[in-house]
């Protein structure tokens, strides 16, 4: 399974850059308006700090020929390559965007996926990643984790070449639960990714390390 920061903090995503085996990063506008910067700014500086690895950006024009024309201009005025994933929502005019977009040449994650059946009709109609959100099922008591798995066993039977981006993460169980399920890929806060990546066992472990290697040398 490989990680993303979803995040456009530039601090967190240098530390979780550093530290972490990281595959890349994921956008929308609400975590754009939360960085307190324009879109202009923060994509340039989050691609001086991620290089080649993956950029998922999202859309937010409506209809499916305004979310091509946006995609192509986000690639052409951030000069993004084969690492650039256009984010484009399940709705109506989302999906026959998912085509246009893929037929244009640039990748696509389907985003705000609630059932499996959304994340099948987006990966009919080209996407490469489903993007279905854990956390916020969770919260209006339906099963985050059974729709990933789903997802994910649907796949695999129909032999498609989709991979699973579970998102809308609250703590670390939440992600572990979707790594047994088989899930591809997760794109988490920087705190449960840091969460992830600790116990503090292994701290108290180092400690003790430390302490009987007192004259080691």
């Amino acid at each position: 399974m490989i990680y993303l920061a979803d995040t456009a903090d530039i601090a967190e995503i240098k530390e979780l850059f550093e530290y972490l085996p990281m595959e890349g990063v994921t956008t929308n506008p609400t975590i754009i308006k939360y960085s307190g910067k324009p879109l202009s700014e923060i994509i340039p500086e989050i691609q001086s700090v991620i290089g080649d690895k993956m950029l998922h950006i999202q859309v937010i024009s409506q209809k499916a020929e305004d979310i091509l024309k946006e995609a192509k201009h986000c690639r052409d005025y951030f000069n993004l390559k084969e690492n650039y994933y256009v984010k484009i929502p399940v709705t109506k005019e989302g999906y026959k965007a998912i085509t246009m977009v893929k037929e244009a040449g640039m990748n696509v994650t389907a985003t705000a996926i609630f059932t499996q059946q959304q994340a099948f009709l987006a990966a009919n109609a080209g996407a490469d990643f489903v993007a279905p959100y854990v956390n916020r099922l969770d919260n209006i008591s339906s099963h985050g984790i059974d729709v990933v798995a789903d997802i994910v066993k649907g796949f695999v039977i129909n032999n498609m070449k989709t991979k699973v981006l579970a998102a809308s993460f609250k703590n670390v169980d939440q992600v572990y639960r979707v790594s047994m399920v088989g899930c591809h890929s997760v794109t988490a806060t920087y705190d449960v990714l840091m969460a992830i990546a600790s116990h503090p066992m292994t701290d108290r472990a180092v400690v003790d390390f430390e302490n009987d290697a007192v004259g080691f040398y």
